[in-house]
């Protein structure tokens, strides 16, 4: 059902969004990849057996993004996939700086590029919504208040954009992380190799690759078949903040 469908991809320049321009490349889909860092999608679409359009965005922009966006009236399957945490400590202490990149990526960035999509999918009766949320949108843990407010609003906005969808023919779905190790919390905590180790530390995290193919699962579904909310956790992790660490 992808070959040949167009899926863009916001945030495809690392992590989760590179694993699935892979995933989707590798079903025969065309894609759209967007991210902030060019020189990496470049490198991405040299890596890719498929048709590539690659696309400086930044999805805080909303005057970039409907300019940039606006001519991919055809796309099929989008993946929301931008979204960064930044810094860890009480609220009372928090980085303004901080809370500004969360939610103008995670919840922001996210609206901006679904108000330019999907009025295509509409007008065309037909395609896919697929926004990453994370398990931080379902248990907040201290110090997180802040990105787990911002991917709480991802699972609230899905679910309101489902119901509005209802009856155009576009499904909405949620798939919801837990501890993958990408460069996540290299940008939480800025580099701090230290702070990094100890996320990861004594566990079998998730890899990109595990949440690419759960993405392009739910995207490859029969078109009577609506998967709405998928959570993917490690083996050894039962919620946000309760992990075994062997």
């Amino acid at each position: 059902m992808l070959v040949d469908a167009t899926v863009l991809v916001t945030g495809a320049s690392s992590g989760i969004g590179q694993a699935c321009a892979h995933s989707f490349a590798a079903r025969g889909a065309n894609l759209v990849l967007c991210a902030r860092r060019g020189e990496r999608l470049e490198q991405l679409a040299g890596e890719l057996d498929a048709e590539v359009t690659v696309l400086e965005l930044d999805v805080r922009d909303r005057e970039a993004v409907t300019e940039q966006l606006a001519p991919f009236d055809q796309v099929d399957v989008l993946v929301n996939n931008a979204g960064l945490a930044a810094g860890k400590g009480p609220l009372q202490e928090g980085d303004f700086d901080h809370w500004d990149r969360m939610i103008d990526t995670n919840v922001t960035g996210l609206l901006n590029v679904t108000r330019t999509v999907v009025p295509g999918m509409v007008a065309r009766g037909s395609g896919h919504v697929v926004n990453i949320g994370s398990i931080a949108g379902r248990d907040t843990y201290p110090g997180g208040a802040v990105y787990c407010a911002s991917k709480a609003a991802v699972d609230r906005i899905t679910r309101g954009l489902r119901m509005d969808l209802l009856g155009t023919g576009v499904k909405v779905s949620t798939v919801d992380p837990g501890l993958v190790e990408t460069e996540f919390s290299v940008v939480r905590f800025e580099g701090d190799t230290d702070k990094v180790n100890k996320v990861y530390e004594g566990i079998d995290p998730l890899t990109a690759e595990d949440i690419a193919e759960t993405v392009t699962w739910v995207a490859d579904r029969p078109p009577n078949v609506q998967v709405t909310e998928v959570v993917v956790l490690a083996a050894e992790q039962a919620t946000a903040t309760m992990v075994h660490r062997g």
